[in-house]
Protein backbone atom coordinates (compact mmCIF):
# COMPACT_ATOMS: atom_id res chain seq x y z
CA UNK A 1 0.00 0.00 0.00
CA UNK A 2 1.29 3.20 -1.28
CA UNK A 3 1.38 5.16 2.43
CA UNK A 4 1.15 9.66 2.30
CA UNK A 5 4.40 10.77 3.92
CA UNK A 6 3.63 12.42 7.23
CA UNK A 7 5.78 15.82 5.65
CA UNK A 8 3.00 16.62 3.56
CA UNK A 9 1.42 19.23 6.44
CA UNK A 10 5.48 20.51 7.60
CA UNK A 11 5.58 21.26 3.51
CA UNK A 12 1.86 22.87 3.05
CA UNK A 13 2.60 24.49 6.31
CA UNK A 14 6.00 26.25 4.88
CA UNK A 15 5.15 26.73 1.10
CA UNK A 16 1.69 27.90 1.88
CA UNK A 17 3.33 31.12 4.08
CA UNK A 18 5.24 31.92 0.99
CA UNK A 19 1.86 32.78 -0.70
CA UNK A 20 1.04 30.18 -3.08
CA UNK A 21 -1.73 32.87 -4.70
CA UNK A 22 1.04 33.31 -7.62
CA UNK A 23 -0.33 31.02 -9.19
CA UNK A 24 -4.22 31.78 -8.71
CA UNK A 25 -3.99 35.30 -8.80
CA UNK A 26 -5.10 35.99 -12.82
CA UNK A 27 -6.69 39.44 -12.01
CA UNK A 28 -5.24 42.39 -14.21
CA UNK A 29 -6.45 44.75 -11.94
CA UNK A 30 -4.41 43.81 -9.14
CA UNK A 31 -0.40 42.98 -9.32
CA UNK A 32 1.27 40.26 -7.37
CA UNK A 33 4.70 40.20 -7.57
CA UNK A 34 5.26 37.84 -4.40
CA UNK A 35 8.25 35.56 -4.49
CA UNK A 36 7.56 31.84 -3.53
CA UNK A 37 9.47 28.59 -2.67
CA UNK A 38 7.14 26.12 -4.49
CA UNK A 39 4.79 26.77 -7.15
CA UNK A 40 2.65 23.86 -7.84
CA UNK A 41 2.08 22.86 -11.46
CA UNK A 42 -0.28 19.83 -11.63
CA UNK A 43 -2.68 21.85 -14.33
CA UNK A 44 -5.35 19.32 -12.79
CA UNK A 45 -4.96 21.05 -9.11
CA UNK A 46 -4.65 24.39 -10.83
CA UNK A 47 -7.59 24.32 -12.73
CA UNK A 48 -9.34 23.10 -9.72
CA UNK A 49 -7.80 25.86 -7.26
CA UNK A 50 -9.06 28.39 -9.55
CA UNK A 51 -12.19 27.56 -10.19
CA UNK A 52 -12.54 27.30 -6.37
CA UNK A 53 -11.15 30.59 -5.19
CA UNK A 54 -12.85 32.90 -7.79
CA UNK A 55 -16.17 31.64 -7.00
CA UNK A 56 -15.61 32.03 -3.52
CA UNK A 57 -18.34 34.41 -1.79
CA UNK A 58 -14.97 36.06 0.18
CA UNK A 59 -13.20 36.58 -2.66
CA UNK A 60 -16.07 37.95 -4.64
CA UNK A 61 -16.36 40.73 -1.84
CA UNK A 62 -13.43 41.54 -1.49
CA UNK A 63 -13.53 42.12 -5.26
CA UNK A 64 -16.16 44.09 -5.11
CA UNK A 65 -13.98 46.20 -2.52
CA UNK A 66 -11.70 46.82 -5.10
CA UNK A 67 -14.25 48.09 -7.66
CA UNK A 68 -15.38 50.46 -4.61
CA UNK A 69 -12.02 51.82 -4.05
CA UNK A 70 -11.44 52.47 -7.39
CA UNK A 71 -14.68 54.75 -7.50
CA UNK A 72 -13.56 56.41 -4.71
CA UNK A 73 -10.74 57.08 -6.03
CA UNK A 74 -11.86 58.52 -8.80
CA UNK A 75 -14.17 60.48 -7.34
CA UNK A 76 -11.33 61.89 -5.21
CA UNK A 77 -9.73 63.39 -8.45
CA UNK A 78 -12.66 65.35 -9.13
CA UNK A 79 -12.59 68.96 -8.34
CA UNK A 80 -13.27 69.73 -4.49
CA UNK A 81 -15.54 73.22 -5.60
CA UNK A 82 -18.38 73.70 -7.57
CA UNK A 83 -18.90 76.75 -8.94
CA UNK A 84 -22.31 78.83 -8.31
CA UNK A 85 -24.26 81.07 -9.78
CA UNK A 86 -26.27 83.98 -8.01
CA UNK A 87 -29.07 86.26 -9.00
CA UNK A 88 -30.42 89.27 -7.78
CA UNK A 89 -33.18 91.68 -8.65
CA UNK A 90 -34.56 94.72 -6.83
CA UNK A 91 -37.71 96.95 -7.67
CA UNK A 92 -37.38 100.40 -6.09
CA UNK A 93 -36.82 103.60 -7.37
CA UNK A 94 -34.52 102.13 -9.69
CA UNK A 95 -34.84 98.74 -11.01
CA UNK A 96 -32.00 96.78 -10.35
CA UNK A 97 -30.64 93.51 -11.43
CA UNK A 98 -27.51 91.42 -11.57
CA UNK A 99 -26.44 87.87 -12.04
CA UNK A 100 -22.79 86.58 -10.74
CA UNK A 101 -20.76 83.22 -10.63
CA UNK A 102 -18.77 82.05 -7.78
CA UNK A 103 -15.92 79.72 -7.76
CA UNK A 104 -13.75 78.40 -4.53
CA UNK A 105 -10.19 78.34 -5.70
CA UNK A 106 -8.46 75.03 -4.26
CA UNK A 107 -5.76 76.90 -3.11
CA UNK A 108 -3.68 74.62 -0.78
CA UNK A 109 -3.68 71.42 -2.51
CA UNK A 110 -6.67 69.73 -0.90
CA UNK A 111 -7.70 68.18 -3.70
CA UNK A 112 -4.48 66.56 -4.80
CA UNK A 113 -4.02 65.63 -0.74
CA UNK A 114 -7.43 63.59 -1.02
CA UNK A 115 -6.09 61.80 -4.26
CA UNK A 116 -3.43 60.32 -2.63
CA UNK A 117 -5.62 59.19 0.42
CA UNK A 118 -7.94 57.77 -1.94
CA UNK A 119 -4.99 55.83 -3.68
CA UNK A 120 -3.16 54.69 -0.97
CA UNK A 121 -6.84 53.15 0.70
CA UNK A 122 -7.44 51.49 -2.84
CA UNK A 123 -3.72 49.93 -2.55
CA UNK A 124 -4.29 48.74 0.81
CA UNK A 125 -8.21 47.01 -0.14
CA UNK A 126 -5.99 45.49 -3.17
CA UNK A 127 -3.19 43.88 -1.01
CA UNK A 128 -6.36 43.10 1.51
CA UNK A 129 -7.98 40.99 -1.67
CA UNK A 130 -4.72 38.96 -2.54
CA UNK A 131 -4.58 38.10 1.17
CA UNK A 132 -8.64 37.02 0.99
CA UNK A 133 -7.15 34.99 -2.09
CA UNK A 134 -4.31 33.57 -0.45
CA UNK A 135 -6.47 32.70 2.94
CA UNK A 136 -8.84 31.31 1.01
CA UNK A 137 -6.08 28.99 -1.10
CA UNK A 138 -4.47 27.59 2.45
CA UNK A 139 -7.76 26.85 3.42
CA UNK A 140 -8.54 24.89 0.69
CA UNK A 141 -5.17 23.19 0.21
CA UNK A 142 -5.16 22.32 3.95
CA UNK A 143 -8.85 20.66 3.12
CA UNK A 144 -7.16 18.79 0.46
CA UNK A 145 -4.54 17.42 2.46
CA UNK A 146 -6.37 16.80 5.59
CA UNK A 147 -8.16 14.58 3.43
CA UNK A 148 -6.13 12.69 1.28
CA UNK A 149 -4.33 11.98 4.68
CA UNK A 150 -7.63 10.88 5.76
CA UNK A 151 -7.83 8.26 3.17
CA UNK A 152 -4.34 6.83 4.02
CA UNK A 153 -5.44 6.73 7.48
CA UNK A 154 -8.71 5.19 6.63
CA UNK A 155 -7.00 2.48 4.48
CA UNK A 156 -4.24 1.69 7.58
CA UNK A 157 -7.12 1.68 10.05
CA UNK A 158 -9.09 -1.01 7.50
CA UNK A 159 -5.85 -3.07 6.87
CA UNK A 160 -5.31 -3.01 10.91
CA UNK A 161 -8.54 -4.22 11.30
CA UNK A 162 -8.10 -7.32 8.59
CA UNK A 163 -5.04 -8.53 10.13
CA UNK A 164 -6.05 -8.26 14.00
CA UNK A 165 -9.47 -10.00 12.20
CA UNK A 166 -6.77 -12.79 11.11
CA UNK A 167 -4.87 -12.47 14.33
CA UNK A 168 -8.36 -13.13 16.84
CA UNK A 169 -8.90 -16.41 14.27
CA UNK A 170 -5.54 -18.00 14.69
CA UNK A 171 -5.77 -17.45 18.21
CA UNK A 172 -8.66 -19.20 18.96
CA UNK A 173 -7.46 -22.11 16.60
CA UNK A 174 -4.61 -22.22 18.89
CA UNK A 175 -7.19 -22.03 21.93
CA UNK A 176 -8.97 -24.77 20.55
CA UNK A 177 -6.01 -26.54 19.81
CA UNK A 178 -4.87 -26.13 23.75
CA UNK A 179 -1.57 -23.74 22.52
CA UNK A 180 -3.31 -20.45 24.16
CA UNK A 181 -4.90 -19.75 26.85
CA UNK A 182 -8.18 -18.21 27.38
CA UNK A 183 -6.59 -14.79 28.88
CA UNK A 184 -4.57 -14.72 25.51
CA UNK A 185 -7.57 -15.39 23.34
CA UNK A 186 -9.63 -12.52 24.86
CA UNK A 187 -6.77 -10.46 24.80
CA UNK A 188 -6.72 -11.15 20.38
CA UNK A 189 -10.59 -9.97 20.38
CA UNK A 190 -9.80 -6.94 22.48
CA UNK A 191 -6.78 -5.85 19.96
CA UNK A 192 -9.17 -6.26 16.70
CA UNK A 193 -11.90 -4.68 18.61
CA UNK A 194 -9.56 -1.84 19.44
CA UNK A 195 -8.86 -2.03 15.55
CA UNK A 196 -12.44 -1.40 14.72
CA UNK A 197 -12.83 1.45 17.29
CA UNK A 198 -9.75 3.01 15.46
CA UNK A 199 -11.14 2.22 12.29
CA UNK A 200 -14.52 4.38 13.16
CA UNK A 201 -12.43 7.12 14.49
CA UNK A 202 -10.33 7.48 11.26
CA UNK A 203 -13.37 6.99 9.38
CA UNK A 204 -15.04 10.19 11.27
CA UNK A 205 -11.78 11.83 10.63
CA UNK A 206 -12.39 11.46 6.64
CA UNK A 207 -15.81 12.50 7.08
CA UNK A 208 -14.41 15.61 8.73
CA UNK A 209 -11.66 16.30 5.92
CA UNK A 210 -13.83 16.13 3.47
CA UNK A 211 -16.53 18.87 5.17
CA UNK A 212 -12.89 21.41 5.18
CA UNK A 213 -13.30 20.52 1.63
CA UNK A 214 -16.79 20.92 1.04
CA UNK A 215 -17.10 24.24 3.04
CA UNK A 216 -15.16 25.98 -0.09
CA UNK A 217 -16.34 23.70 -2.73
CA UNK A 218 -20.12 22.47 -2.67
CA UNK A 219 -20.67 21.61 -5.81
CA UNK A 220 -17.85 18.69 -6.60
CA UNK A 221 -17.62 15.44 -5.25
CA UNK A 222 -14.72 13.64 -3.40
CA UNK A 223 -13.74 11.68 -6.69
CA UNK A 224 -13.10 15.09 -8.81
CA UNK A 225 -10.92 16.56 -6.01
CA UNK A 226 -6.94 16.72 -7.16
CA UNK A 227 -3.88 15.18 -4.88
CA UNK A 228 -1.16 17.16 -4.18
CA UNK A 229 2.41 16.21 -4.66
CA UNK A 230 3.65 14.54 -1.41
CA UNK A 231 7.59 15.15 -2.67
CA UNK A 232 9.33 17.03 -0.15
CA UNK A 233 11.75 19.47 -1.98
CA UNK A 234 14.63 21.62 -0.25
CA UNK A 235 14.19 25.10 0.76
CA UNK A 236 16.45 27.03 -1.65
CA UNK A 237 19.30 28.28 -0.43
CA UNK A 238 19.27 31.39 -1.39
CA UNK A 239 15.63 31.91 0.09
CA UNK A 240 15.55 35.58 1.36
CA UNK A 241 13.05 35.27 4.90
CA UNK A 242 12.88 39.14 4.66
CA UNK A 243 11.88 39.67 1.06
CA UNK A 244 9.21 36.68 1.48
CA UNK A 245 8.11 38.27 4.33
CA UNK A 246 7.28 41.63 3.14
CA UNK A 247 6.05 40.02 0.03
CA UNK A 248 3.06 38.39 1.98
CA UNK A 249 -0.42 40.38 0.96
CA UNK A 250 -1.32 40.89 4.50
CA UNK A 251 2.35 42.92 5.48
CA UNK A 252 1.57 44.38 2.16
CA UNK A 253 -1.83 45.79 3.59
CA UNK A 254 -0.49 46.76 6.90
CA UNK A 255 2.10 48.85 4.76
CA UNK A 256 -0.21 50.26 2.35
CA UNK A 257 -2.64 51.38 5.52
CA UNK A 258 0.33 53.00 6.97
CA UNK A 259 1.16 55.47 3.98
CA UNK A 260 -2.72 55.52 3.72
CA UNK A 261 -2.60 56.91 7.57
CA UNK A 262 0.01 59.50 6.56
CA UNK A 263 -1.29 61.13 3.44
CA UNK A 264 -4.79 61.19 5.71
CA UNK A 265 -2.25 63.35 7.71
CA UNK A 266 -0.91 65.56 4.86
CA UNK A 267 -4.65 66.20 4.28
CA UNK A 268 -5.75 67.51 7.51
CA UNK A 269 -2.74 69.78 7.12
CA UNK A 270 -3.98 70.79 4.23
CA UNK A 271 -7.12 71.47 5.65
CA UNK A 272 -6.38 73.97 8.42
CA UNK A 273 -5.46 76.55 5.22
CA UNK A 274 -8.64 78.17 4.01
CA UNK A 275 -9.42 78.19 0.73
CA UNK A 276 -10.67 81.77 -0.98
CA UNK A 277 -14.01 82.18 -2.88
CA UNK A 278 -13.50 84.37 -6.23
CA UNK A 279 -16.94 86.27 -7.79
CA UNK A 280 -17.60 88.05 -10.97
CA UNK A 281 -20.92 89.77 -10.93
CA UNK A 282 -22.29 92.09 -13.63
CA UNK A 283 -25.86 93.95 -13.78
CA UNK A 284 -27.41 97.22 -14.33
CA UNK A 285 -29.11 99.91 -12.38
CA UNK A 286 -31.81 102.46 -14.25
CA UNK A 287 -29.36 103.04 -16.72
CA UNK A 288 -25.94 102.26 -15.49
CA UNK A 289 -24.72 98.89 -15.85
CA UNK A 290 -22.72 97.21 -13.03
CA UNK A 291 -19.70 95.33 -12.57
CA UNK A 292 -18.61 93.84 -9.66
CA UNK A 293 -15.83 91.33 -8.07
CA UNK A 294 -15.62 89.67 -4.21
CA UNK A 295 -13.32 88.48 -2.69
CA UNK A 296 -14.17 86.31 0.24
CA UNK A 297 -11.71 84.12 2.90
CA UNK A 298 -13.05 82.05 5.89
CA UNK A 299 -11.26 82.77 9.37
CA UNK A 300 -10.49 80.02 11.13
CA UNK A 301 -10.37 81.90 14.33
CA UNK A 302 -13.10 79.75 16.72
CA UNK A 303 -12.03 76.66 15.04
CA UNK A 304 -8.49 75.91 13.56
CA UNK A 305 -9.23 71.99 12.95
CA UNK A 306 -6.07 71.09 14.85
CA UNK A 307 -7.54 68.21 16.81
CA UNK A 308 -8.78 66.57 13.72
CA UNK A 309 -5.09 67.11 12.55
CA UNK A 310 -3.51 65.70 15.97
CA UNK A 311 -6.19 62.40 15.97
CA UNK A 312 -4.98 61.86 12.20
CA UNK A 313 -1.42 61.55 13.41
CA UNK A 314 -2.26 59.42 16.48
CA UNK A 315 -3.87 56.60 13.85
CA UNK A 316 -0.73 57.25 11.63
CA UNK A 317 0.90 55.55 14.74
CA UNK A 318 -1.02 53.37 15.56
CA UNK A 319 -1.01 51.75 11.79
CA UNK A 320 2.88 52.01 12.11
CA UNK A 321 2.75 49.93 15.59
CA UNK A 322 0.66 47.75 13.82
CA UNK A 323 2.20 46.55 10.59
CA UNK A 324 5.93 46.40 12.24
CA UNK A 325 3.95 44.31 14.95
CA UNK A 326 2.77 41.86 12.11
CA UNK A 327 5.86 41.86 10.43
CA UNK A 328 7.64 40.47 13.56
CA UNK A 329 5.27 38.08 13.63
CA UNK A 330 5.29 36.97 10.43
CA UNK A 331 8.87 36.60 10.37
CA UNK A 332 8.85 34.34 13.56
CA UNK A 333 6.21 31.97 11.54
CA UNK A 334 8.87 32.07 8.43
CA UNK A 335 11.63 31.15 10.66
CA UNK A 336 9.50 28.52 12.56
CA UNK A 337 7.92 27.03 9.93
CA UNK A 338 11.29 26.04 7.79
CA UNK A 339 12.99 25.16 10.78
CA UNK A 340 9.74 22.39 11.53
CA UNK A 341 9.80 21.53 7.86
CA UNK A 342 13.80 20.87 7.62
CA UNK A 343 13.43 18.79 10.37
CA UNK A 344 10.10 16.69 9.33
CA UNK A 345 12.03 16.04 5.80
CA UNK A 346 14.75 14.67 7.12
CA UNK A 347 12.96 12.60 9.82
CA UNK A 348 11.08 11.45 6.93
CA UNK A 349 13.69 10.65 3.98
CA UNK A 350 15.64 8.69 7.19
CA UNK A 351 12.16 6.58 7.05
CA UNK A 352 11.75 5.90 3.79
CA UNK A 353 15.40 4.76 3.20
CA UNK A 354 16.07 2.62 6.92
CA UNK A 355 12.40 2.67 9.28
CA UNK A 356 9.82 1.72 6.65
CA UNK A 357 11.86 -1.63 5.20
CA UNK A 358 13.07 -2.35 8.92
CA UNK A 359 9.65 -2.09 10.65
CA UNK A 360 8.55 -4.67 8.30
CA UNK A 361 10.82 -7.10 7.99
CA UNK A 362 10.56 -7.05 12.33
CA UNK A 363 6.76 -7.29 11.73
CA UNK A 364 7.17 -10.56 10.08
CA UNK A 365 9.75 -11.72 12.39
CA UNK A 366 7.00 -10.58 15.16
CA UNK A 367 4.79 -13.12 13.89
CA UNK A 368 6.79 -16.07 13.67
CA UNK A 369 7.95 -16.07 17.17
CA UNK A 370 4.69 -15.99 18.40
CA UNK A 371 3.35 -18.46 15.96
CA UNK A 372 6.14 -20.71 17.18
CA UNK A 373 5.30 -19.84 20.90
CA UNK A 374 8.57 -18.12 21.44
CA UNK A 375 6.69 -14.89 22.09
CA UNK A 376 3.74 -14.22 24.27
CA UNK A 377 0.32 -12.97 22.99
CA UNK A 378 0.94 -9.63 25.44
CA UNK A 379 4.33 -9.06 24.24
CA UNK A 380 3.71 -9.85 20.89
CA UNK A 381 1.21 -7.08 20.41
CA UNK A 382 2.57 -4.67 22.64
CA UNK A 383 5.99 -5.11 20.24
CA UNK A 384 3.88 -5.32 17.19
CA UNK A 385 1.84 -1.57 18.28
Amino acid sequence: MRRLNPGLAALLGCLLFTAPFNMLATENSVSNDAPAIEIYTDPALIAFMQSVVETNPRVQAARSAVEASRALESAAARPLYNPEIEADYENAVDDTWYLGIGQTLDWTGKRKARGRVATSDRLAIAAQYLAVRRSVTVELLSGLALYQTGKERDALAAERVRLMYDFENLAQQRLDAGDLNQVEADLATLSHTDAQIKKATAAANLAEARQAVRNLTINSTPDQWPSIETRLPLIPANANPQELVLALPEVRAAQRRVEAANALVQLREREQRPDPTVSLRGGREDRSNLVGVTLSIPLYIRNRFKFETSAAAAERDQAQQIADDLIRRAYARYISASERYGYSREAWQSWEQTGQVSLQRQGDLLQRLWEAGELSTTDFLVQLR
